[in-house]
Formats: structure tokens, sequence, C-alpha cells
């Protein structure tokens, strides 16, 4: 098996990377493990990675054109599952790892500040992945999370052949999408909407999208999600039934009649 990671921080792996299981599956040719450093494909003296939001808001997001130019590079033509570690993927267990060490090939990007731009999202990433319900400063650790699970399934990876197979096993919306320049990159655009400077409509796009989201991928953070009555009849219109979080009830979970 051969493991890219794609990070702005590639100081944090060596340490993890040359210990203990990883270390003795790297050395047995087992897996080979290569950290790239993002900064390497950018374009400007500053090595510049990020840039600020459109529509405003706190936070920087990561530009789409270094994060391709490295994908490409790197994979060529090649199909390789391409993974982006973020806190709005789905949430990595046992399964996921014995999926991911079929693969003969893995890239690995790790997130950084409020996140990447979309069309990362839309048409570069083949899969999303959170370690839990909750935000790290970046994707560098959730990666060595990943990257250990899997290598250790790797047969000849662990001393005992059958020590993998005996192992044991806040509320609020999800984020909706985040785009930074250019406003058109290989003919996607950025939704007009966050270029208009309209601030209540940026806002109201931004809910409906956190919305959207939150029912598409994880529709059980919906129960304890305080929502106005507008937005639970819009949820019921999607077929979503409840239960609802009731503000006036001590916090209990209810199903609107």
């Amino acid at each position: 098996m051969r493991i890219d990671i794609l990070t702005i921080f590639p100081d944090m792996f060596p340490c993890v990377l040359n210990t203990s299981i990883l270390k003795r599956a790297q050395d047995k040719g087992l897996v080979e493990i290569h950290v790239w450093n993002l900064r390497d494909w950018t374009t400007d003296k500053h090595q510049t990675t990020d840039d600020t939001p459109y529509g405003g808001g706190g936070g920087m997001i990561m530009k789409p054109e270094p994060i391709f130019a490295a994908v490409e590079t790197l994979l060529g033509e090649e199909k390789v599952p391409v993974i982006l570690l973020t806190p709005q993927g789905r949430v990595f267990n046992q399964e996921m790892a014995q999926a991911l060490a079929q693969q003969e090939r893995l890239l690995f990007i790790c997130g950084r500040y409020e996140g990447v731009d979309e069309r990362v999202r839309e048409h570069l990433v083949t899969e999303e992945i959170s370690i839990g319900d909750y935000v790290l400063s970046g994707g560098e650790l959730a990666a060595m999370v990943v990257v250990d699970a899997v290598v250790r399934l790797l047969p000849g990876a662990l001393g005992y052949e059958r020590a993998a197979a005996e192992d044991s096993h806040a509320t609020g919306l999800l984020e909706g999408p985040h785009y930074t320049r250019p406003p058109v990159f290989r003919g996607w655009e950025v939704p007009e909407v966050l270029r208009s400077g309209h601030h209540a409509r940026v806002a109201q796009w931004r809910r409906l999208q956190s919305l959207k989201r939150t029912l598409e991928r994880r529709p059980d953070l919906l129960a304890r999600a305080p929502l106005t009555q507008e937005e639970k009849q819009w949820l019921r219109e999607q077929g979503y039934e409840g239960p609802y979080y009731d503000e006036n009830e001590n916090a209990d979970l209810r199903t609107d009649n």
C-alpha cells in the first residue's frame, strides 16, 4: 500500500510515522507513507494556501488551486481514494478502516482553518472522514489516527496475526459550503449570493445550506438543534418528522404535531 498525506505542517508527522507499528510496517515494505508540504504547490512568493471567505465571517478558507495542483501532480490519471479529514465527514469506524485497508493507494488532505473551498469537496475529494463530533485545529491528527487504524490491518503489520480481529471496538447544525477566491475556478462559480454584499441574504442562504447539509449527513443532530417554526416546517417538507429540541420543556425532545 502507498499513502500520501497533504498538509501545511509536515513536521507534525515524523514522530508518529516513525514509531511502533507504523515504522515496522514501513520497514517490512508493507506500506509506503509520503508526507507532502502543500505549500510546494503554491505560486506566490509567500506560499499562500488560504484566503478570506466570500460573504464575510471569521476564519480563513484553504484555497483550491494548490490542493488541486498537488493531487493532480501526485496521482496523474490514477484513480485513488482522495480523503479529506473534516468534522463534517462520515464518522470513522472499524468498518471504514477495513475497507480502506483493501485499497492499494490512499491520499489524505489535511484541512485547516475554517475549512477548504467547497469546490475541493465537490470536484476532487471522493470521501470525507471525521474521527468524532468535535473540532481539532486541523486534519493532521485525524490523518494520523486513520492511517494508524488502516496500516495495522495490513497482513503482517502486527506481531500476532489475529490481534486486529480480536480488538474491541454538540449539539447544533453542520456548516454549509465555504468558498474563497477565485470567483470562478475551472468553470465552477462561487454562488452569487455570497458575492452580493447583502448580509441578510448571505445569512439566510447559509442557514438554509446548513439545514440541508445536516439533514443529508447527520439528521440525528437536528433533534438537539434550536430551530424556528419556519425551519421545522421546511424540514417536514423534506420528509423529516422530528423529534425537535424544545427550549420551553427543559431541553426535552418532542415531536411536533
